[in-house]
């Protein structure tokens, strides 16, 4: 009599699909974790203080280290979010909402005028570990290339078309071989801020002018700590500043055209 056949029946084949089931499942585990570095673990929008976080299934990982090439380390989980509760608040009730500010966006560096809490140390060259974006007073055999308009000692203007200051400088990244930033001395102060060099402009010998900032706007901008190097954070704090004036500089563009 013919034995009665098994319900479970292996061989190389079935072995090999099983195992490419239980590879895949894992490499989504991974992928899933792995992704998980940036921007976790979330904020929750219920209510509680401090807010409650999210991390989701599977969890947050720890945190991986990264040696620098010039010396340090950083962290794949980033440096810790700022706080912005008391400057935004949800437009309509209900989790999930848009944050609208309740306080200048530009000073406190929300929405399009973001900014994260980079290094406060300067962003250095490959080759000799010097600060990669410098004025050009502090950047031997780099100028002008001849030709090209010269506006260092120009007037700056705001968008609003009143005196902001003059243009004291360009600041030059060595790496890219490009002007990144204009150098404004404040008119009434004399501190200096860096306005990124596309969000300037100039016709022939005239003024410069800055189109997301007015004059007072420039007054109250981010300063330098260093005559002749920025930080990271720093930089990212004034492209922020500016940046954010193309929504925020004017009350008519915060509303929508239509």
């Amino acid at each position: 009599m013919p034995a009665q056949a098994t319900p479970v029946f292996l061989d190389l084949a079935a072995i090999s699909l099983y195992a490419f089931f239980a590879f895949f499942a894992g490499l989504i585990y991974y992928l899933r974790t792995e992704d998980k570095r940036e921007g976790y673990p979330l904020v929750s929008d219920r209510p509680g203080v401090p807010r409650p976080e999210v991390h989701g299934f599977p969890g947050t990982p720890k945190p991986k280290y990264f040696i620098l090439p010039h010396g340090g380390t950083v962290s794949t989980n980033g440096p810790a979010e700022r706080d912005i509760s008391a400057a935004a608040e949800p437009y309509d009730p209900y989790p999930g909402a848009p944050l609208v500010p309740v306080v200048d966006p530009m000073q406190a560096g929300i929405g399009t005028a973001s900014y994260v809490n980079r290094s406060e140390h300067p962003d250095l060259t490959w080759d000799d570990a010097t600060p990669k974006v410098v004025p050009l007073r502090a950047a031997a055999g780099w100028g002008v290339e001849e030709g090209d308009p010269e506006i260092r000692g120009r007037v700056a203007l705001g968008l609003d078309g009143k005196v902001a200051g003059t243009v004291a400088d360009l600041w030059v990244d060595k790496s890219e071989y490009l002007f990144r930033y204009v150098e404004v001395e404040v008119a009434a102060t004399g501190k200096r801020t860096l306005v990124p060099i596309g969000l300037v402009t100039w016709r022939g010998d005239g003024p410069v002018r800055i189109e997301t900032a007015t004059a007072a706007q420039v007054a109250a901008a981010p300063t330098l700590s260093h005559p002749t190097q920025v930080s990271l954070r720093e930089e990212d704090r004034m492209s922020g500043y500016f940046g954010g004036g193309e929504l925020y500089a004017t009350p008519n563009r915060v509303e929508p055209l239509v």
